[in-house]
């Protein structure tokens, strides 16, 4: 178990995203109903500083919209998740530092807590085909006027848990970054485990005569 820790954090955080976001959105589950709370709907939870305020997401974070292509890129949240996933396996075989297998649990977390919505949603709760859902957000934080010329943002985007995972994990790749070896070799060429132990080539003719 020891060995698969960043899998598990990452299973937690997934969990902890999709039980929010349930929270949020409402459920009828084995006969238990929760309403949730109705769409574009704020509840103050520390004042004005931090509301849970649910909107839905059709695109991606800070609600940049596909619109028909959306399936282009929820199957591209399918490759990214894999891709993900199967860099942090490598790092795992590799013994990598524990902050790096951190940043790649924490991106894996976020990319697969979202691709639960895009994917599944809009059919489980029949709004929409396959691939077609809308991603939750419900996390509204108050921040300092920030000003660009006529562009002003009073409050920070509606966000969730898995979109604090993922920026969380991207500014901890930023800062150990350099430290991981190529993205390229981590996906397409197999590190030997540490306890494994290299195959001994069998000696050729020529080298069991010279015995």
């Amino acid at each position: 178990m020891k060995q698969w820790w960043a899998f598990v954090l990452a299973a937690v955080v997934v969990a902890l995203d999709q039980a929010t976001k349930l929270a949020v959105k409402g459920f009828v589950l084995l006969g238990i109903e929760h309403r949730g709370m109705h769409l574009g709907e704020s509840i103050p939870l520390i004042g004005d500083t931090i509301r849970i305020t649910y909107i839905e997401n059709p695109g991606m974070a800070f609600g940049i919209e596909f619109g028909a292509a959306k399936i282009v890129l929820s199957l591209f949240s399918v490759l990214a998740a894999v891709a993900i996933g199967v860099v942090l396996h490598r790092l795992q075989e590799r013994r990598a530092a524990w902050y790096l297998q951190l940043s790649f649990a924490l991106l894996l977390a976020g990319a697969v807590g979202n691709l639960i919505d895009r994917v599944f949603y809009g059919v489980v709760y029949g709004e929409a085909p396959l691939f077609y859902g809308r991603v939750v957000d419900f996390l509204d934080v108050d921040i300092p006027d920030i000003r660009f010329g006529s562009f002003v943002l009073e409050r920070w985007w509606v966000f969730n848990i898995a979109d604090a995972a993922v920026t969380c994990g991207i500014v901890l790749l930023l800062a150990v970054g350099h430290h991981l070896p190529p993205l390229g070799q981590l996906l397409f060429v197999r590190h030997p485990h540490r306890d494994e132990k290299p195959v001994e080539k069998p000696s050729s003719p020529s080298n069991l005569h010279s015995q």
